[in-house]
């Protein structure tokens, strides 16, 4: 007898505890009745990283678009990954749906707000490159790169006068992270070009000598991986640059956008006579720049690498694989660009430090 009552107490006690198992299970994973999985309820979205994420809205690799970013992503654009530390990926493919003025995919943010130069605004970002496309033509000085910080005008010619750039090449450890101010031309926009600065590593300029030929690598370069970061300050029409990484010299740079450099064919550098100029854009600027005009900033990723063939165009057509747009196939194949950002804010320019 007392053996029966030993046993009937197990045999309660075991399903005391699988109940309550299930139940825990249930609340912390899948759940058929309320259609939550467990991916939906412990999910850490990118607005539970980004403090100011009421502010932007987002274009993604399938020309998706959104302006509220509250508890939003999509796993093949834009979602967080932890390492250790929570970081906000954006991942877009060479081949993709495109915004109506470029020819490349994007997942990228678009600050909701404008301001002119003189009012300015200020962009932060903390972030690593972890791929850029591996197909392309090494000819052309756009392939092989993601921007990962803008400056877009929203009036006139909707140039930018700021593109923060990581560019490596396919056989190399080491990539270049440089900026490029566009032009606002003068009289019509078919002379535009970019002029391209070195932060560490190489500018734009720096090419391969044929198709699968690549420069030598950067000494001082970026690794794919290797965390930086960078600040963009415009405040009473001057924009303020800084890059910081750890092991790598802080770099700062100070440009006017209120007063142009390249008024005349005589303003032009050389690096634009090189690499433009084969092209037939060598136009010159505004002598007022981009003044008056409405900004915003952009951050993400912006894949500068396409399928486009490169002799429509020797500085942005890349002539990259897109596997006819199959986003999953050129994920597969190293044909897509992605970044990841742990940090970022948004705010009114500043008086720089002296």
């Amino acid at each position: 007898m007392k053996f029966l009552i030993n046993a009937v107490f197990l045999s309660i006690l075991i399903i005391s505890v699988i109940s309550c198992t299930t139940k825990s299970n249930k609340q912390a994973g899948s759940s058929q009745e309320d259609g939550n999985s467990a991916q939906e309820i412990n999910s850490v979205y990118p607005s539970d990283l980004m403090p100011s994420i009421d502010q932007w809205s987002i274009l993604l690799g399938n020309g998706e678009s959104t302006r509220d970013l509250k508890n939003f992503e999509h796993k093949d654009y834009f979602y967080t990954v932890n390492d250790g530390i929570d970081w906000v990926v954006y991942k877009t493919p060479n081949g993709g749906v495109t915004s109506p003025n470029s020819h490349n995919t994007r997942t990228e943010l678009g600050q909701k707000a404008k301001w002119t130069p003189r009012v300015g605004g200020k962009l932060t970002g903390t972030l690593k490159v972890m791929h850029v496309s591996t197909s392309g033509d090494a000819r052309v000085a756009s392939t092989f790169s993601v921007v990962v910080g803008q400056i877009h005008s929203d009036d006139g010619h909707k140039n930018e006068p700021l593109k923060i750039f990581y560019k490596k090449f396919p056989e190399h450890i080491k990539g270049s992270v440089f900026w490029n101010y566009e032009i606002n031309t003068a009289g019509d926009n078919s002379g535009r070009w970019d002029f391209s600065t070195p932060v560490w590593g190489y500018d734009m300029s720096v090419i391969g000598t044929a198709i699968d030929t690549y420069p030598a690598e950067p000494e001082d370069g970026i690794e794919l991986g290797e965390e930086f970061s960078y600040e963009v300050n415009v405040y009473e029409g001057m924009m303020y640059l800084t890059f910081k990484s750890k092991g790598h010299e802080t770099k700062t740079f100070t440009k006017n956008l209120l007063v142009s450099e390249y008024v005349s064919r005589s303003d032009l550098p050389q690096q634009i006579l090189t690499l433009y100029s084969v092209i037939g854009q060598d136009g010159t600027e505004r002598p007022n720049a981009y003044e008056g005009e409405s900004q915003f900033f952009k951050q993400g990723a912006y894949n500068q690498t396409n399928g486009r063939d490169p002799s429509t165009n020797m500085v942005w057509s890349s002539g990259a694989e897109t596997f006819d747009g199959d986003i999953q196939k050129q994920y597969a194949n190293g044909s897509y660009a992605e970044v990841w950002f742990r940090e970022s804010s948004l705010g009114p320019g500043t008086a720089p430090a002296h």
